[in-house]
């Protein structure tokens, strides 16, 4: 061989060496890539039975405070909104429990008749007043009330604030109001009126609950900071009275709604037999806040329980930020 076919056969074999080097650069980085990957699924599925063992206590815990006073769902013990940490193998589950009907029910603003849904005055007057005792301005409260009641009821006839199909339908992506009971509050983002910051303001007092009853409010479990959920339901709203009288509350709380309708206070209200009967000494729906931090993975789940049924009953969960 000639002294330069040698070069070119040493220039070969480095140009050989140099691709195959990047080949196997390249495989390992895949391969740790699939690794992690792997690793990260693999932590993901523990958080999510993390979660799944989470709500079996959760219910659990909601079944053993309903049965621990029977017709009377109190404060005691300080379960209603703490917060809990519980470490697991690779991981920490923070968990709170609460009262669920302690909020303003989106779907109470109809009433149901057989398959029909049509609006319910009282329902939508308190959810005027609650908007307003967030600080949302009165026209744009109502207007507010009014969009979200046509965006539930049956009929395709906007109401004189409200608006229907040929609204959304005129938008840049169109789409159509869902003629049904609002199955989680996120739903309300796709509702005319209800800008984000609207939402970020009112979504820590709403709820959709499986029932267009009117909301549930446990006299015996609301807490001073809900206030302005006791103050909704009185035409003159006072947050400020409302706080004082739940501070001043015993923690055995009512054992009948007699009692509590002939304090001076609520007796005030002058409310309707409809709203003496929404108020409750005991909680039937709680509301599970779980999060699961491992490693490399993050889940958050809101769910809600149903303690009417023997055993309790998940009925709604979403994972993910809840605003």
């Amino acid at each position: 061989m000639r002294k330069g076919e040698r070069g070119a056969a040493l220039l070969t074999v480095l140009l050989l060496v140099a691709v195959i080097a990047v080949l196997a650069a390249h495989g390992i980085d895949r391969l740790s890539g699939a690794t992690k990957l792997a690793a990260n699924a693999r932590e993901l599925s523990q958080a999510k039975a993390y979660l799944i063992a989470a709500e079996s206590i959760g219910m659990k815990s909601a079944e053993q405070i309903v049965s621990l006073s029977p017709g009377r769902t109190t404060n005691f013990g300080g379960w209603n909104g703490q917060e809990r940490r519980f470490p697991v193998p690779g991981g920490l589950i923070t968990a709170a429990l609460k009262d669920g009907g302690n909020c303003f029910n989106v779907n109470s603003l109809v009433k149901q008749t057989g398959a029909v849904l049509s609006p319910r005055a009282e329902g939508q007057a308190q959810f005027v007043r609650l908007m307003t005792l967030l600080d949302v301005p009165q026209a744009q409260a109502m207007d507010i009330m009014g969009t979200l009641t046509d965006w539930i009821d049956s009929d395709a006839v906007p109401s004189p604030r409200g608006a229907e199909d040929d609204y959304y339908m005129g938008l840049d992506t169109p789409y159509r109001t869902a003629n049904a009971v609002i199955v989680d509050i996120s739903e309300l983002r796709a509702v005319k009126g209800v800008t984000s910051a609207i939402y970020t303001r009112l979504a820590p007092w709403l709820c959709a609950l499986p029932t267009t009853d009117l909301s549930p409010i446990n006299i015996n479990s609301l807490r001073p900071e809900q206030a302005v959920l006791l103050a909704m339901l009185s035409n003159n709203g006072d947050i400020g009275r409302s706080r004082q009288f739940l501070r001043r509350r015993s923690e055995a709380g009512y054992g009948s709604l007699k009692d509590f309708w002939s304090e001076s206070f609520p007796a005030s209200f002058a409310a309707s037999p409809e709203v003496q009967e929404q108020v409750k000494l005991e909680t039937r729906w709680f509301m599970l806040d779980l999060a699961v931090e491992m490693q490399s993975a993050f889940v958050e789940e809101r769910a809600l329980v149903d303690a009417a049924r023997k055993p309790a009953r998940l009925v709604h969960r979403q994972r993910g930020n809840a605003l």
